[in-house]
């Protein structure tokens, strides 16, 4: 043997160069957040308007590609759940379980909305004047949500990105592949095929996260200094408290009393699709993360691509009750308009029913507006908060989407078909690096006891 020859260590990569070690991807989104809140401060400090459209771009760039998916997602997604109920043991159970839990977390998040209002008094000592306020672009009524449903015809919804009309365009074609039978498997399996080829673009979307997050974050700051924000600053900060309240106080719960689980598992596990959701500010967007990491987490797949998608357009604890909740106090305060007991109910009854108008998209404003006319305040109101919405929008939607692996998990877990040993395995590595493995693993759903 030559005396040159040289000796490796298993496990250790061979030759002298340099190998740079791969950042996690909730490094790169922190890494984003701290390099845009730093550009755009000097952009804004500096007067930097090069840096602002820059920023601006790059940020437009990013929500204009995740939009680019959800018409077709969202068409694609539920189509396919809506007909894998069928693989799925008790499926109307598991579907009325489903929706009861999306109500009952919602009533829950309203209140504590309604509760920290009260406490607090958001619209006092801002300054603001109803001269402040302007009537928004896009309103919404108790009439255009019930007759918004149906569309006049299948190609408009697509192309003006009515997302509720193409739930109920997807929902329909699924029922109606369900009553066809076997005459529908070759436009299930094109459906089945064309959502992976959707989700695995948006993957590489997803990827641009970090680079999404330095515009969208360093823009808004650029954009809006801190000077607004502290004129919200009360309003602003019931916003971020009751959401924080919801994730990590009243779904831990849950899941402790409720599930039988380990909430501290469940948010290791879950945590890819929060921090997406926090920057994206979309659920819809977020929805292959949010699937895949409610797979991670035990829930069988056959019932997580009808839970999620599902969730993905209707469950809004963030943007459909806690928010429209402490906004209707703020703007009533601010209008100088009374809220008795009566309003209060009716702000629970628009946050439980209405959620499906917010549709899984950017902002919460069709929701707030829905709240608004049921209550008769004036519509006005909602331009008071237009220029704080994204700042409030990203930690709505990191509580949405929390919701929306929350509970399945629970429904997985009252039902017996919870799988506990994948549940308290589940890491928070980046959701892509065990794509491979999550889709080879044959998932069954047993019979609940």
């Amino acid at each position: 043997m030559s005396a040159n020859t040289a000796t490796t260590t298993p496990g250790t990569p061979s030759g002298s160069g340099f190998r740079i070690p791969k950042v996690p991807f909730w490094a790169q989104i922190v890494a984003g957040l701290v390099l845009g809140v730093l550009l755009g401060w000097l952009a804004r400090g500096q007067d930097i308007g090069w840096l602002k459209d820059t920023l601006e771009q790059i940020g437009g760039i990013f929500v204009r590609l995740l939009k680019l998916a959800v018409a077709p997602l969202v068409f694609f997604a539920i189509l396919v759940s809506i007909t894998n109920l069928r693989k799925v043991n008790n499926a109307a159970r598991l579907a009325g379980q489903t929706l009861l839990w999306f109500m009952i977390t919602s009533l829950i998040a309203v209140a504590i909305g309604i509760t920290i209002g009260l406490i607090t008094n958001p619209g006092a000592g801002t300054g603001l004047t109803p001269k402040d306020g302007k009537a928004p672009e896009n309103t919404g009524s108790w009439i255009d949500f019930l007759t918004g449903i149906i569309p006049t015809d299948v190609i408009t919804p697509f192309t003006e990105l009515n997302v509720l009309q193409i739930v109920f365009l997807s929902a329909v074609a699924g029922i109606a592949a369900l009553a066809l039978g076997e005459k529908a498997q070759p436009i299930l399996t094109l459906s089945e095929s064309v959502l992976e080829l959707l989700q695995k673009a948006l993957w590489w979307v997803i990827r641009l996260a970090p680079l999404g997050t330095v515009g969208l974050i360093g823009f808004a700051i650029a954009d809006y200094g801190w000077n607004l924000i502290s004129k919200y600053a009360t309003f602003t900060a019931d916003v971020y408290i009751g959401c924080a309240l919801v994730l990590f106080g009243v779904y831990p719960l849950l899941l402790a009393t409720v599930a039988k689980v380990n909430p501290v598992h469940f948010f290791r596990g879950a945590w890819p699709a929060i921090q997406l959701a926090f920057v994206s500010r979309s659920s819809v967007g977020t929805m292959p993360v949010t699937q895949r990491v409610t797979e991670r987490l035990g829930v069988p797949k056959e019932y997580t691509s009808f839970a999620v998608p599902f969730g993905a357009t209707t469950k809004m604890d963030g943007c459909a009750a806690i928010y429209p909740a402490l906004a209707a106090i703020f703007i009533a305060q601010i209008f100088d308009v009374q809220l008795g007991i009566q309003d209060y109910l009716l702000i629970a009854f628009v946050s439980v029913v209405g959620s499906a108008a917010t549709a899984g998209l950017t902002g919460a404003t069709v929701m707030l507006t829905l709240t608004l006319s049921t209550l008769g305040l004036p519509l006005e109101g909602v331009g008071l908060l237009l220029a704080i919405d994204p700042i409030l929008d990203m930690i709505r939607t990191a509580t949405n989407v929390a919701g929306q692996a929350l509970v399945p998990v629970i429904v997985a877990s009252r039902e017996k078909i919870l799988d506990h040993d994948a549940y308290t395995s589940a890491t928070a590595s980046p959701i892509d690096e065990d794509t491979t493995a999550d889709s080879k693993r044959k998932v069954t759903v047993p019979v609940p006891a």
